[in-house]
């Protein structure tokens, strides 16, 4: 028989920590705590797999479920002497998510459930805090309405703040017991009121209502919006955890926290944290109140005038650094926390993985690498390949001018400037315009996500540093300042006020997320320097990867770029790149205009040179690296002129009138361009002009040679072969140039001659192709368009579509598609080695820089990839991870 649920607490638990997949993260490491002996409230967890039978069958449970709840109430009660819906021996639970992949604040949390008009009395005369009791049940009555009755949290903070305010209180914990009563009656009127029912008071209820509604959050938008941007499959489901309540709000001696085990924006070794004295954890990430530091070290330094947790309950604070250290060596990596403290004891609620910044990432790793807690391998395998992102790209100028408007909290480092917007959805469509935006809120919230992701950084009024906004924004890796207190925001007027300065909608501001200032303007940025931390986990990766990687490249700027991010070459030289510049752009239109292959010659002959120094320069930089050129691939027309005056500027320099050039270019119009007159068919048609490339590329060669004493062994790309006789005519010509090149020269030149796979054909005929070519780069953009009959710049119409409807789980442009697209690259690697052992293998596609397609990559044994060289660090990575990977899979097999 199927175990739907499993409990924990006193010591001992049915699950375990290798069990997340059935227990999800929170409900394993709960188990873990336990069986380490730690203070962890007794519950049980309700498994995923209940999660996919209640979709699986229109969201009803398993028949014996609620059995199994029924057992798991009395596990609980009989640890802690109390019993669920008895006045007379009270006990109340907490209702909370927990997926196998963290999910911060994605889905939805029930406290204090089990309260109703009577089990408040018996919670007062139990506590003998009448004042805690009715907060207890103010508390409960507005979150369950909110997360199971579908009533908007704000109805209640209105009440709650007219309350206040004619009462002349300026925080909740000022109300007394008869004032939150007074409140209470105001909520439960307004539940009758907008759901024309009461609010419910059978403790039986309120628990199959809260347990349904965190079942049904793993769907709700802003849950799928994290999964979708974090590659969480929909079918894990979610688990659900009940657990006996403990009180962070029973008075002056209780709290409530978050804390890191180190500092997840840096990665120093220090414990990095905020509480709420008589609190409940909501409130700590709500960013209603104002948190305190949890060490004496960080209250000085943020110089706060209130009291530590250090200062204000030692003994608690003692037992909570004490189990942080345990539960940091004990799970190998940085732990991030809950915990409540009622009437002094101290109980841990979560532990798990803290999300980290990759600057925090790269520390951490390589200082517990050094410290023998991790391997080095696994000091790889612990960063996230995507996130180097965050190391490439600009900070703020220490030189350059400051016109500071605002101070908040540090809460995600880095730097960006854009548009001032106030909402989710003006932040998505100035995205989709190309605009860059900085998101301004009073407080985020989860229903914020897909505007924090589609904005350059956030910027927020209130809040901590463990709020939604500073945590979601650093793992999106996002600059976030928030706590800017100083700062006004009013959404209705859509303005942002500041030290008597008004800044509005499209109003450009700066934050800087490693101070918290925010800056009026743009402001000068500088590119960070890639050394300590991260060289050292780029060297481990480079010792363990098998793949190389080569960048795609065709200014000398993007080949310097991506050498200094340790590019091994260049995978793809796009040569139609180099033609669109001043005299070039004439020259080359004067070319296709021709119409003798005389006329072609000369104007090639103009080209020429151009083409041969922009070679030279790119095997200079890459100084005896690799060195792959694909030879002219997209359709003519996309060089010929725009306009009259472009037409009349080539008219001009070929002497001949503007109507017989329109003529020229009307002929040379096509209907379906990308599967048209281009790639290798153009080198048929008009070899003059892969003769002319050839040449250049040949006598580059021979220069950067003789000037670096060393060999330079390029490799001659023929693109869009689909039959073998197309890349035999083409290497042809090829080679009749190399001859007259050493003939001229008297300098033998090594070369290679190869082709890009990327089309279907190809792959299927690869082995007869393999014949006259000796290397393979697959061009996994056009074999996706290819194989799919997708226009890769008409998809974004209907992808997004397929995808939120399950029809896809992954945009094939940007993920390769294994089963399909990957299947015919893993038959041409097969047939292109059972013909040609030693053929080169590569990959040029933006899927090169992609992990998840890395990891395919390694796995069909291809030499390399090549990707743009910002993705350089990134595929090196991802490269490593993929050899370590393989290694291990290997050798369970074995």
């Amino acid at each position: 028989m199927t175990k739907w649920v499993y409990t924990f607490g006193d010591g001992a638990a049915e699950g375990r920590a290798g069990d997340r997949n059935l227990l999800g993260g929170k409900g394993a490491n709960l188990a873990e705590m336990c069986s380490l002996g730690l203070p962890v409230p007794p519950g049980f967890t309700i498994t995923t797999e209940v999660c996919n039978a209640y979709y699986a069958n229109g969201r009803t449970y398993p028949e014996a479920l609620e059995a199994d709840v029924v057992s798991a109430l009395d596990h609980i009660g009989r640890i802690t002497g109390r019993r669920f819906g008895d006045p007379s021996k009270l006990l109340l639970v907490s209702v909370r998510s927990g997926a196998r992949a963290s999910m911060p604040g994605m889905m939805d949390t029930v406290l204090n459930l089990g309260l109703n008009d009577e089990t408040v009395e018996a919670l007062a005369a139990d506590s003998g805090d009448a004042r805690f009791a009715y907060d207890s049940y103010r508390r409960f009555i507005q979150m369950y309405s909110d997360v199971v009755m579908g009533l908007d949290h704000e109805v209640f903070e209105e009440i709650l703040e007219d309350q206040k305010a004619s009462l002349g209180h300026e925080l909740d914990t000022e109300l007394t017991a008869q004032e939150w009563q007074g409140v209470i009656s105001l909520y439960k009127a307004k539940v009758e009121e907008e759901l024309g029912k009461p609010f419910p008071q059978d403790p039986q209820e309120q628990l199959w209502g809260a347990i349904g509604a965190v079942f049904s959050s793993w769907m709700n938008n802003r849950a799928i919006t994290y999964r979708r941007l974090h590659d969480i499959p929909e079918s894990w489901g979610t688990a659900v955890n009940v657990q006996a309540m403990v009180f962070g709000n029973m008075g002056d001696t209780s709290a409530t926290g978050v804390a890191f085990t180190r500092n997840p924006s840096t990665g120093d070794r220090q414990l990095y944290g905020e509480f709420l004295v008589n609190a409940q954890g909501e409130d700590v990430v709500a960013g209603i109140r104002t948190p305190q530091n949890i060490t004496e070290a960080a209250r000085i330094a943020a110089g706060s005038d209130k009291p530590s947790l250090q200062k204000l309950m030692p003994d608690a604070f003692q037992a909570f650094v004490d189990i942080s250290d345990r539960l940091e060596k004990h799970y190998r990596d940085m732990q991030d926390l809950e915990f409540t403290i009622e009437r002094g004891k101290l109980w841990m609620l979560q532990t798990r993985s803290g999300k980290r910044t990759a600057k925090a990432a790269l520390k951490i790793a390589v200082e517990m690498a050094k410290d023998g807690l991790i391997t080095k391998e696994e000091a790889v395998a612990r960063i996230d390949p995507a996130s180097l992102d965050q190391l490439l790209h600009p900070t703020i100028d220490p030189k350059a001018a400051r016109d500071v408007i605002g101070m908040g909290l540090p809460a995600s480092p880095g730097a960006a400037t854009g548009e001032i917007v106030f909402s989710s959805a003006d932040a998505e469509d100035a995205k989709a315009q190309g605009r860059k935006v900085i998101l301004v809120r009073i407080e985020t919230s989860p229903e914020d996500i897909h505007g924090m992701h589609a904005a350059e950084g956030i910027l927020t009024t209130r809040g901590g540093m463990t709020s939604h906004a500073a945590v979601v924004a650093r793992g999106m890796g996002k600059p976030c300042v928030s706590g800017a207190g100083s700062l006004r925001v009013d959404y209705k007027a859509g303005t942002l006020i500041s030290m008597g300065q008004t800044f509005r909608k499209g109003d450009i501001i700066t934050i800087d997320g490693g101070n918290g200032q925010v800056l009026k303007g743009a402001v000068a940025m500088l590119q960070p320097e890639l050394s300590g931390d991260f060289a050292a986990i780029m060297e481990w990766a480079d010792a363990a990867r098998r793949m190389k990687v080569r960048t795609n490249a065709e200014t000398p700027l993007d080949a310097r770029m991506a050498r200094s991010f340790g590019a091994e070459g260049i995978g793809l030289c796009r040569t139609e790149h180099m033609f669109f510049d001043g005299a070039r752009i004439v020259a080359m239109r004067e070319m296709i205009l021709a119409d003798s292959e005389k006329d072609r010659r000369a104007a090639l002959d103009k080209l020429l040179p151009m083409q041969r120094s922009d070679f030279l320069e790119l095997f200079e930089i890459m100084a005896g690296l690799p060195v792959t050129i694909r030879l002219l691939d997209p359709p003519l027309h996309e060089f010929l002129p725009k306009t009259e005056a472009e037409l009349a500027e080539v008219a001009s320099a070929m002497n001949v009138s503007a109507d017989k050039l329109r003529q020229r270019t009307e002929a040379l119009h096509e209907f379906n361009p990308m599967l048209g007159h281009r790639g290798c068919r153009l080198a048929v048609s008009y070899p003059e002009i892969a003769e002319m490339q050839a040449r250049a590329i040949f006598e580059a060669a021979v220069q950067a040679g003789h000037k670096a004493g060393a060999l330079v062994v390029p490799e001659i790309m023929v693109p869009l072969v689909g039959l073998v006789k197309e890349l035999e005519y083409v290497k042809a010509r090829i080679d009749a140039v190399a001859q007259s090149v050493m003939q001229e020269t008297g300098t033998k030149i090594d070369y290679l001659t190869g082709t890009m796979i990327e089309l279907p054909r190809a792959a299927i005929r690869a082995h007869v192709i393999a014949e006259a070519a000796e290397f393979f780069s697959f061009g996994t953009n056009d074999l996706t368009q290819t194989t799919f009959g997708i226009s890769r710049d008409d998809a974004a119409s209907f992808l997004e579509t397929y995808r939120q409807k399950g029809i896809i789980e992954q945009d094939p442009f940007v993920s390769l598609d294994v089963d399909g697209v990957g299947e015919l690259v893993r038959m041409a690697a097969e047939k292109g080695r059972a013909t040609r052992p030693a053929i080169k293998l590569g990959i040029c596609g933006e899927h090169g820089g992609d992990p998840a397609s890395i990891r395919f990559c390694e796995e069909v044994g291809l030499d390399y990839v090549s990707c743009s060289p910002y993705r350089v660090p990134i595929a090196r990575l991802a490269a490593a991870q993929a050899a370590v990977a393989a290694a291990k899979s290997a050798a369970k097999r074995s």
